[in-house]
């Protein structure tokens, strides 16, 4: 019996378009994919399916599952009820359940409709409405003057960093952090300027040994030009950054003249578990970036926010890094839905996160951070003597996608197109292979 969820509908004379469909939000049919009849096989019936492009090939798999899609451009005769192939049969399911970032997140129905009507005009001059609006909205929830929409997260980032520094400066920044680790040298190759890791626990700056890693007033020493910090942090398993360490470190810039940067890529999960407003979080920074396209479900970008002059100087930045977009208004305007309508529901990939995070532990895996605080953790495979790569590969199977980074470590991300159902298909299928 075919899933809720969905059904496969194959007119076997092929008398009329046949379509794979599937249930809206309101429950009501929505085709997914239309079949005809190709072209030059007379009146045998016969279909072709073309390959979706969001989704990588898979074995041949049941199409009891959900939602599902034949692919690889296909040919299938129909003789009866048995479906013969002419060539490599794919069944690909768009219901994979997908762990491994909160990036892989899709558009909504609603989102897109947003984009399909909005208003647009050439943003290099700007001129696109949609973007100066989001641009506005972002600034004026973080208490900001301005804002500025870029392409990526890691360009924002470092944006800011060019904008806030000079070449031959250094960079103080956290070990573990996205913009040290997981953005290509690029301050040092595009700015000049050399990053400065100060080793930490759990993703936080001691103030003190700050203090001791800003170099004296000497002219034969790189002088420091910035402070960054991350929260959440990637690294540390989507742990919260403290108000009270952020102050710390912000009144130690104060005293020094010195700017800081946030990478607040998950702001609003920092928001959502601490129940502290994004605008008092982010309250003494000179600049920060938020991305639109993980928890919030926008496809593309993220936002800057900082004072008038500090943009005038980011909006040469971003045109350098080669972000001067044009007719964009149609991306900021799922950043604008992203805003208005998936901030408050953050909560349930939390609380999603912390039902996958109490059974593995239940399970034996050693996990990070404990409690989970957000909706990213690490889980240790080596206390129970399973490797990493061998258990992917086996969920993988099962249509679970999950991320490990050696033999040793898996990364869950939770978002919100997890769904609790997923989560318990994601533990049965831990606990199978466990059974194994």
């Amino acid at each position: 019996m075919l899933s809720d969820y969905g059904y496969f509908l194959i007119n076997f004379l092929m008398l009329e378009p046949t379509a794979v469909f599937t249930k809206d939000s309101k429950g009501g049919s929505v085709p997914l994919i239309v079949l005809n009849r190709p072209a030059g096989y007379g009146t045998r019936p016969a279909v072709i399916l073309k390959n979706h492009p969001d989704l990588p090939l898979s074995h041949l798999r049941t199409v009891l599952r959900k939602f599902c899609y034949i692919g690889n451009s296909c040919i299938f005769y129909l003789s009866g009820l048995v479906l013969l192939a002419v060539f490599a049969i794919e069944v690909i399911l768009l219901s994979q359940i997908d762990l491994r970032s909160d990036t892989v997140t899709r558009p909504s129905p609603e989102m897109r409709k947003k984009m399909a009507k909005a208003e647009v005009g050439d943003d290099v001059y700007g001129e696109d409405p949609t973007v100066n609006r989001l641009q506005e909205m972002a600034a004026d929830r973080l208490g900001f003057e301005a804002g500025l929409f870029v392409p990526s997260g890691s360009m924002g980032n470092q944006v800011a960093i060019w904008s806030h520094t000079e070449s031959g400066q250094e960079v103080i920044v956290e070990e573990k952090s996205h913009v040290y680790n997981y953005e290509l040298g690029t301050m040092s190759a595009f700015s000049g300027v050399t990053p400065r890791p100060i080793p930490s626990e759990d993703g936080t700056l001691n103030v003190e040994e700050l203090k001791k890693e800003i170099n004296p007033d000497k002219y034969y020493l790189p002088e420091t030009g910035l402070i960054t910090l991350e929260n959440t942090h990637n690294n540390q398993g989507g742990k919260v950054y403290p108000r009270e360490r952020i102050q710390e470190v912000i009144d130690f810039a104060e005293e020094r003249e010195l700017p800081v940067h946030l990478d607040g890529a998950r702001l609003f999960n920092a928001s959502v578990a601490s129940g502290m407003k994004p605008s008092k979080i982010v309250e003494g920074f000179n600049s920060v970036m938020f991305c639109l396209s993980k928890g919030l479900g926008a496809p593309v970008g993220s936002m800057l926010v900082g004072s008038e002059e500090f943009m005038n100087d980011a909006l040469v930045g971003r045109k350098r890094f080669g972000g001067g977009m044009r007719q964009v208004g149609i991306l900021a305007a799922a950043g604008i839905y992203a805003l208005e309508n998936n901030i408050g529901r953050l909560n349930e990939d939390h609380k999603k996160a912390e039902k996958l995070w109490n059974e593995l532990k239940d399970l034996g895996f050693g996990l990070t951070p404990d409690p989970v605080e957000t909706n990213i953790f690490f889980a240790s495979t080596a206390s129970i003597g399973v490797n990493a790569v061998d258990l992917a590969e086996f969920l993988k199977e099962k249509g679970i996608v999950i991320g490990p980074r050696n033999e040793r470590e898996i990364r869950f991300v939770t978002h919100l197109d997890v769904s609790e159902d997923d989560i318990d298909q994601t533990i049965a299928g831990i606990k199978d292979y466990l059974a194994g």
